[in-house]
């Protein structure tokens, strides 16, 4: 998703995860969105497959009850960018994903 998305798209991404949630790979160089997936794998590898670079996607979570951002994925596990964890530990780099997060699907 490069652009905001309406009730209906995340209504479908949100389906997977029975309407509760939706698993996200996010680009934070071209600050686009894919999400629907299983797993956060899924999301990442169609941002691969359309241009991005592993080192600009990150995995993370929209909650739609509460429009809270989760960031927490095993494809944010990577020691030689600083990341041991599931969860992303650099504060600047969440910021950057929940403003693109937000912009995507924070629908009013």
């Amino acid at each position: 998703m490069r652009e905001p998305a309406t009730s209906e798209q995340i209504e479908q991404m949100a389906e997977t995860y029975f309407g509760l949630r939706i698993k996200l790979a996010v680009d934070v160089t071209q600050e686009i969105i894919a999400g629907g997936g299983e797993l956060h794998a899924d999301c990442e590898e169609i941002l691969l497959e359309n241009g991005s670079q592993q080192q600009d996607v990150w995995g993370a979570d929209w909650f739609t009850q509460n429009k809270s951002v989760g960031f927490e994925s095993l494809i944010n596990i990577r020691p030689r960018q600083q990341n041991r964890s599931m969860e992303i530990q650099n504060p600047i780099l969440r910021e950057r994903i929940e403003k693109i997060v937000r912009r995507l699907l924070e629908v009013s």
